[in-house]
Formats: C-alpha cells, structure tokens, sequence
C-alpha cells in the first residue's frame, strides 16, 4: 500500500513509548516487529523512529528529566487540524490539560492531556510529519481503543473534542464497547472505547504483525509476558502482552 499522508481530526495517528531503557525496547520490537531505528540525537531528548521498510511507523523515548521512575507506556495522539481549539476544550469538558501546546521543529505541535478518569492522551497538529506512514499493515499500527470503567463519562469527554459518532456494537452490558467514527473516515471507525475493570484507564496500542504465534513466541523469548494465549477475533487474531518493561500492547494478525 501507498505511504499514509494523513488522518482525519479525532483520528489516532502516531503512538510512542516511554520506556528507561530504550536500547532494551529496540531489542524487544525489533525482531517482534520487524522495526529499524533511527536515533534522533540528544538534541530531541533521544527520541527514536521505528521504521518498517523504511517508513516511520512509531517511536521510542526515554522519561522527561525528573521523571525517570515513570512505568513504561504507550502514548496515543490523536490527530488535530485545530490543536488551540481542541486542548481549550479539554478542561470545559472535564479532563485536564497538562503539557502544551508546544512547536517539535519541522515536525508539528502536540500537546498532552487527562481525560476524567486520568487516561493520558496525546494531540498532534501534523506539519512535516503527518503521523505513522504505514497504517494496518504488518510492523505498523492498526487499532487503538480506550479501556475504561467509566464508559459514559468518556465517550461523552471525547464527543466534546471531536466529531465522533460512536455506536454501540456490544450489549452495553456485558460487552459495552463503542466504535468511533469521524467525518472523512467513510464507514470505518477509526477508535474505539471499552469499558472494563481497570484501576487506571489508558488508551491501547494494536500492532499488527504477520503471524500471532510466532509473535507470541517471540514476546516470550525476548523477555516479555503473554496476558493472555493468541486467540482469535472477528477483526484477526490477538495476541495480548507486555513488554519486558511493563508496557501493554496487542499484536494482531490482521484478517
């Protein structure tokens, strides 16, 4: 497939990784993923492109100073053409805003924020870099969704934000899940939020890759934990893990 040029506002459209030790986190994704790396230099703080067959498709860095014991995670960005007006939003909808918005020379802006229930988020208003080149495509993302207990409060906080329909594709009971869709994605919804029993909400990274069962072997060997044995889906089969740090991802073989 053609490199991906661009995402519609309210769209997830890059994802990196906090993590102390990035070197470890190359040795990890690296054969997990298929992933090269390019090392931005002290100048951007040391932060790193993963790159599939040459295309940047995710990053890692380390901590902000002073935060060096902050667990390791993955950051979500949603894509924004109006970044003043969407974080101005944030705090008259509930949430909090905590960093920006700030200038990534040659890049963009971002900013970060809280929803209510605190699950971090990240805004991206794309200038040089319009987010992951590659998109549903093995070594490159191909969903993301919000786990969360409270699942009216949030998907009415990001109704807020952006232009989301969200429709319920579960019970609401037993399974409450809705899938978000926004103006310029068609018929196919571009996130979605599903409520669960977590003490700390947080947006999730899907990844997808060739084979879950070679993956899953190789999350094992290099150091990280299956949550749970490859199963399958109606959207691919699933391989839910953690890195050898302690970040949550899921590895989908994609139908």
């Amino acid at each position: 497939m053609p490199p991906r040029d661009s995402y519609p506002d309210g769209a997830p459209c890059w994802a990196d990784l906090t993590t102390s030790d990035v070197a470890a986190a190359r040795d990890f994704y690296g054969p997990v993923l298929g992933w090269e790396f390019q090392d931005l230099g002290a100048e951007m703080g040391g932060y790193t492109m993963c790159l599939r067959g040459g295309k940047r498709v995710a990053a890692l860095m380390p901590p902000p100073p002073g935060a060096e014991s902050m667990p390791a995670m993955w950051n979500v960005y949603l894509a924004t053409s109006d970044l003043d007006g969407v974080y101005a939003r944030v705090a008259d909808a509930g949430g909090k805003p905590v960093m920006g918005p700030h200038e990534v020379p040659g890049a963009g802006r971002m900013a970060f924020a809280f929803d209510p229930d605190e699950a971090s988020f990240g805004l991206w208003e794309a200038g040089g870099h319009t987010g992951a080149e590659l998109f549903a495509e093995p070594g490159a993302m191909c969903w993301h969704e919000l786990n969360t207990p409270s699942a009216e409060t949030a998907d009415a906080f990001y109704r807020q934000l952006f232009p989301y329909s969200q429709e319920q594709i579960g019970d609401g009971r037993e399974f409450d899940y809705t899938a978000w869709k926004v103006p310029g994605s068609g018929d196919s919804p571009v996130c979605g939020r599903y409520r669960t029993d977590v003490a700390h909400p947080y947006w999730s990274v899907y990844l997808a890759v060739p084979d879950a069962d070679a993956a899953a072997a190789s999350v094992q060997r290099l150091g990280g934990r299956l949550v749970r044995e490859p199963f399958d889906s109606p959207h691919g089969r699933m391989v839910p893990a953690t890195d050898p740090a302690g970040a949550r991802l899921t590895l989908c073989q994609l139908p």
